[in-house]
């Protein structure tokens, strides 16, 4: 096996291409017809959207080798399950702003867009940074350990939309409507410019896409050094997003276990990588392969969905939580101004 994973420029141009491509679809499809989007719906373009990840996974190992072909996986997969937070996050960010059915899909396409854009950046600079300073491996895995306890020490909380500070910040400097105005970001009132909500909603979860790109993309990188193998993970596990949000918007509730399934997923991830910078300077610490990590991320999956489901079947009362990494200040206990 090379030591490196050697991507052609055109290889890059192709599967960029094809993201792009593929994006557009997704963009002309929640913005141009704004409708209500129906399960039947929802669960074709989730399938297609899967199913494209899923060739392109099985092209590429062919091409390139099943060894990375299992790392593109593994980070699909994790990517994948990290994804269906951030729906948990989207779910309360259009209740909380009482987000217009026909304007979701809008939400939701620009919202993959800045998730896309987020994580191309943090991609280039986490690959720059793990080639310059091995210690980073140490740094990615400490971080990813103390997020695992956050969430499982908070796995029953929800990020509190109106706490973010740069929705509060952009509130207090510009005017704000007090309707959707057919879906438009920017419209005209009393003689001047102003924003809707949908753009107050679009700056909530674009910083909640930053935090979450925090964790994902050293995540993905505890499973693969290959900056074209975290890209393309990644890619290909957001573009599903806007057909998997209506698909188990529904569900959601019931998956009562899934923060405490990525926390020990992240938490694994974590030793993993901590492990893998332990191993280059002591060769005799071990390494967790790729392929026990690819089985124990779905293990843990598989045994969270199953136990989630059995308890809501159990209590029908039990209602899923994102989980957040910092304690929520009870309301009373805020100051004034940030109410």
């Amino acid at each position: 096996m090379p030591d490196e994973l050697q991507v052609t420029g055109l290889g890059w141009a192709l599967t960029i291409g094809v993201v792009l491509a593929l994006f557009a679809l997704d963009l002309v499809v929640g913005t141009v017809r704004p409708h209500h989007v129906g399960f039947r719906e929802a669960t074709a373009w989730s399938v297609f959207y899967i199913a494209v990840a899923l060739a392109f996974g099985v092209v590429f190992g062919s091409v390139y080798g099943w060894t990375w072909g299992t790392e593109y996986f593994a980070g699909y997969i994790v990517e994948k399950s990290l994804s269906v937070d951030n729906l948990f996050v989207f779910v309360i960010i259009m209740a909380t702003f009482a987000v217009p059915d026909e304007h979701q899909q809008k939400v939701l396409t620009f919202g993959i867009l800045i998730a896309l854009v987020l994580r191309a950046i943090f991609i280039a600079l986490g690959a720059t940074l793990l080639s310059l300073f091995s210690f980073m491996f140490l740094l990615f895995g400490l971080l990813l350990i103390w997020t695992a306890v956050q969430l499982f020490r908070h796995r029953d909380e929800d990020p509190d939309v109106e706490d973010n500070a740069l929705v509060k910040a952009t509130r207090r400097v510009l005017p704000v409507t007090d309707d959707y105005v057919g879906g438009k970001l920017l419209t005209h009132a009393d003689g001047r410019r102003v924003v809707t909500p949908l753009f107050i909603v679009l700056i909530a979860i674009g910083s909640t896409d930053l935090l979450f790109a925090l964790d994902s993309i050293p995540a993905v990188f505890g499973v693969t050094e290959e900056a074209f193998i975290v890209f393309a993970a990644n890619a290909f596990a957001l573009l599903g997003l806007r057909a998997l949000f209506f698909l188990v918007k529904g569900l959601l509730d019931r998956l009562v276990y899934l923060s405490a399934g990525l926390a020990l997923i992240l938490a694994f991830i974590g030793v993993k990588l901590v492990l893998h910078w332990a191993h280059g300077i002591w060769p005799a610490v071990p390494e967790i392969e790729t392929p026990f990590s690819l089985g124990f991320i779905l293990v843990v999956l598989v045994v969270t969905t199953v136990a989630s489901l059995i308890k809501v079947r159990r209590d029908p009362t039990a209602t899923a939580h994102a989980g957040n990494v910092r304690a929520r200040r009870p309301r009373e206990e805020r100051p004034a101004g940030d109410r």
